[in-house]
């Protein structure tokens, strides 16, 4: 069968190579959509946060909300990996953010009917939870079809500089759609999934059907059995686990904005916002020049700057000192994602990256999970300063640790 290619696409490489990225159409589909779907899910969870402490004033059903969506992804992570290595995986998308669509459409229902309660809240953050994987194993693992690997890395920089204007940009407009109500917010991101799903469909790339195989779970946990026995693949995903895991200070920011840097709820903004303005900032820069040489001992150091960068943070008593290193430990932590994710796309086989991408969103998920649930444990035993600075430490040592356990990782050269 000859494969389906999209008409701007015969040689995409030489007028890629040429002109910017941004003139590339499946690549330019793809990241208007990924803004777009990325600001709906923004916007989405923050209403549904919104509304379901309005009907409780409970922060336990507040931590609900997020239980609900984490642990679905667990059970639907692997079998989401398998579809993406399936199907074509623009339209996979699609039907992900479509579904997402018709849950926005049924809170605008339950909403504008008086029948909203928590338990529709938690069963649609049930169903959000599950489909999500969906989404995130077909997205990682289509760039790579998108672009001549040469510019992958390049591409992977503007793909989370377009995250992060997203993650920015999509609470600041749902919190001026609640000056109207909730409704317009639940509207806006069913408007803008449908959208997106849209775009998503019309991305068009080199499409082979693969040949029929059983599905087993010999297929299903090939993705770990392929990261497991790779150990460039191992050790970059695993180093990102470790890193978040102990140097994540996001869930102890309340506290500082309150108790430590005394600036309200005004300054816990700007906090949470800081590490994204220095990923945007470093993401802008690694979109016009990709890291060329050095690559695995520069993903280490960025780690370890990371990990810096939140002693730092731990042990300052400067709002504006606090905010600058926030954002260093975002702008270093852009550097390792972009790095480890562009090897990963790129030592895995294109009939494998969507079973690779479901375990690598896994370990990100966890990661970020027992990341918050680490803080907090430590900030009982340490004190909220003592729980930052140990964290920061523990991922300077992971850094160097990883160095010394993970050779092909320290002494990759070459993203190519």
């Amino acid at each position: 069968m000859t494969p389906s290619r999209d008409s701007s696409s015969s040689s995409v490489e030489a007028r890629t190579d040429e002109t910017s990225l941004l003139r590339h159409a499946p690549l330019r589909r793809f990241l208007i959509a990924r803004f777009g779907s990325i600001s709906a899910q923004q916007m989405l969870m923050l209403a549904i946060s919104w509304h379901m402490y309005d009907l409780t004033s409970s922060a336990w059903d507040l931590g609900l909300v997020g239980l609900f969506q984490f642990v679905p992804g667990l059970a639907t992570t692997l079998v989401a990996g398998h579809c993406a290595d399936r199907m074509h995986r623009g339209r996979m998308v699609a039907a992900c953010l479509a579904v997402q669509a018709v849950i926005a459409a049924l809170l605008v229902i339950a909403t504008v009917g008086h029948s909203m309660t928590r338990d529709v809240l938690l069963g649609l953050s049930l169903a959000l939870g599950a489909i999500r994987p969906f989404q995130m194993a077909g997205q990682q693992a289509l760039l790579p079809m998108l672009v001549p690997q040469k510019l992958l890395a390049r591409s992977m920089a503007l793909g989370t500089v377009v995250q992060q204007i997203s993650v920015i940009a999509g609470p600041a407009i749902g919190g001026m759609l609640f000056a109207v109500s909730v409704i317009a917010v639940y509207l806006t991101s069913a408007v803008l999934f449908c959208v997106s799903a849209v775009m998503y469909a019309w991305v068009r790339y080199d499409y082979v059907p693969p040949p029929r195989e059983p599905v087993t779970a010999n297929t299903i946990l090939a993705g770990l059995r392929f990261i497991w026995g790779n150990p460039l693949l191992l050790g970059g995903i695993s180093l990102d686990l470790f890193a978040v895991l102990f140097g994540g200070a996001t869930a102890l920011l309340p506290v500082y904005a309150k108790q430590i840097l005394h600036v309200g709820p005004q300054g816990l903004g700007l906090l949470r916002s800081a590490p994204a303005v220095g990923a945007l900032c470093v993401g802008l820069f690694l979109s016009r020049r990709s890291i060329i040489s050095g690559v695995g001992k520069k993903l280490l150091v960025a780690v370890a700057i990371y990990g810096c960068a939140i002693v730092g943070f731990g042990l300052s008593r400067s709002f504006s000192v606090s905010l600058l290193l926030l954002a260093i430990s975002g702008g270093a932590d852009t550097i390792s994602v972009i790095v480890r994710q562009t090897l990963v796309q790129l030592e895995t086989p294109d009939r494998m990256r969507g079973r690779v991408a479901a375990v690598n969103t896994l370990f990100i998920g966890a990661s970020n999970q027992l990341g918050e649930f680490e803080s907090g444990l430590t900030a009982a035993s340490f004190g909220v300063v003592g729980s930052v600075v140990v964290g920061g430490c523990a991922t300077i040592l992971v850094s160097l640790a990883w160095s010394r356990l993970f050779k092909p990782l320290a002494r990759r050269d070459a993203l190519h």
